[in-house]
């Protein structure tokens, strides 16, 4: 009798820990957390919305691989040269995927950002521009994807481990969009790991380890420098235009949380 009665309350308990458990997910998808960051991130500057004028943002309305969301970012020459771009993955544990800050060599033309991103939950995904001018332009796709930030790491540790620090760097194309823009590519192998997925084999948590910044130069000059967190996907990969030169090698730093650095470059012109 004691038996049954401790089997049924472990029964009523488990229960209870998952209507919680969901209950709290609910909450968390239905919290609106944007009033909050918008605070944080940009206090009390004006902030355009959706404007014809302003950046377009490139998502999935449903993603295949929530670890894995392809974006892309365009920000047409009518803005001038961009200062920076935020993007924010609005239910992520850090929002705040990554901030572009631009230099000289990034160009003026139509520019254009890609990589992928991971999503925790159900999300809008924001794209906030500044221009030269300190005007802010946003604008906001909602995403249906959720469990990136904790899905299992695609390799074990020590073959991601044996590849950590590779960086390639290429020149893909002569000409794109507006004239005198190249298109450029950046390559990292690095787990990224969130600190949030769990070894299958240990069933422990696998410490947090990421890429944190990224500095790129062409010719010596600056495209972009991103400022990154854990909503970056596994093996960061971005696309994006630069101003055409003389010189149009690209060179590449890289940081991750450890305080590691690595670099690569793309082979010059003619080699």
């Amino acid at each position: 009798m004691k038996n049954s009665i401790l089997t049924t309350a472990i029964h009523f308990i488990s229960l209870l820990a998952a209507v919680l458990s969901m209950s709290i997910g609910a909450r968390a998808e239905e919290e609106d957390r944007w009033p909050a960051l918008r605070a944080d991130l940009f206090a009390a500057k004006e902030i355009t919305q959706e404007d014809a004028r302003g950046p377009v943002l490139e998502a999935p309305y449903r993603a295949d691989d929530a670890a894995v969301v392809p974006i892309t970012v365009r920000i047409p020459a009518s803005l001038g040269a961009p200062k920076s771009l935020t993007l924010i993955v609005e239910k992520n544990p850090a929002p705040v995927a990554a901030t572009f800050t631009f230099g000289p060599a990034a160009g003026s033309g139509d520019f254009t950002v890609s990589t992928r991103l991971r999503f925790d939950l159900y999300s809008n995904l924001r794209a906030v521009v500044e221009t030269a001018d300190g005007k802010l332009y946003m604008t906001t796709k909602f995403v249906k994807a959720a469990g990136g930030c904790s899905a299992p790491a695609l390799k074990d540790a020590d073959e991601a481990m044996a590849a950590l620090g590779k960086v390639q760097a290429k020149v893909l194309a002569e000409q794109v969009g507006s004239a005198g823009l190249k298109m450029g590519q950046v390559m990292v192998r690095h787990p990224n790991y969130s600190g949030m997925q769990m070894n299958q084999e240990t069933g422990l948590y696998i410490p947090a380890r990421y890429v944190t910044d990224m500095d790129v130069t062409r010719g010596g000059e600056r495209v972009f420098k991103m400022e990154a967190g854990i909503s970056i996907s596994a093996d960061p990969n971005i696309r994006f235009t630069f101003a055409s030169a003389s010189d149009n090698q690209i060179a590449v730093t890289v940081k991750d949380s450890d305080g590691k650095v690595f670099t690569g470059q793309s082979v010059p012109s003619g080699s």
